[in-house]
């Protein structure tokens, strides 16, 4: 990257935008670090700051999610490369895929217990129907059918975008990564947190009921 690109790609999200955005992902990583989803450094999440160039604030690598600042996160272009300086997270390819492909405001990848092993026993997906819970996810009442997706998992985020894509099913805002932890995403912080906590929800009964 040539200096002057660098530049370019800096102002057009300032260093404002990007502490705002950080302060907002440490608060919300602080949340699920206090429900066990994102022990230790595991997890990451995003927010995107601008659409045209795709510039996104991921948390920064190799970080305790439950200690996060407004400094711990990293500016990343449309592929999930660093514009600015900082390491992202390692996964942050597959988040602006997922901001690409949906439109999504912010991404929410969390390592919960309910979701490696429902995705370890469930490789085709979930069902579910009849429960109230999925108006959580924009449904107008509980008289639906969702499938959430499971999907394999994979060290290459080229591959494991390629399956999300192709996975991708209507009325479902989040991917189960079997083994690994599930993928949701919102048109903001908030939504994409209420949605996470909605589909986990639903994993746990599943989980409970078998």
């Amino acid at each position: 990257m040539t200096g002057t690109t660098a530049v370019t790609a800096v102002t057009a999200v300032t260093a404002v935008d990007l502490e705002e955005a950080g302060a907002v992902l440490a608060a919300e990583a602080a949340r699920f670090a206090s429900f066990g989803w994102m022990r230790g450094t595991s997890g990451n999440l995003s927010l995107v700051l601008s659409r045209d160039p795709l510039r996104l604030a991921v948390t920064a690598s190799g970080r305790d999610k439950g200690e996060l600042t407004s400094s711990d996160v990293v500016l990343t272009d449309g592929a999930g490369a660093a514009v600015g300086p900082g390491r992202p997270s390692a996964e942050a390819a597959l988040h602006a895929r997922v901001a690409r492909l949906t439109g999504a405001g912010a991404v929410v990848h969390v390592h919960t217990v309910a979701s490696v092993v429902m995705g370890q026993r469930s490789p085709e997906g979930l069902v579910f129907e009849g429960l109230e819970m999925l108006k959580g996810l924009g449904h107008p009442t509980h008289e639906v059918s969702v499938t959430l997706p499971v999907i394999a998992n994979s060290q290459d985020m080229t591959v494991l975008g390629d399956r999300l894509e192709a996975a991708l099913a209507p009325g479902m805002p989040a991917v189960v990564v079997a083994g690994h932890g599930i993928y949701v995403w919102g048109a903001d912080a908030r939504e994409a947190r209420h949605r996470a906590e909605v589909v986990e929800w639903l994993l746990e009964l599943e989980l409970a009921r078998r």
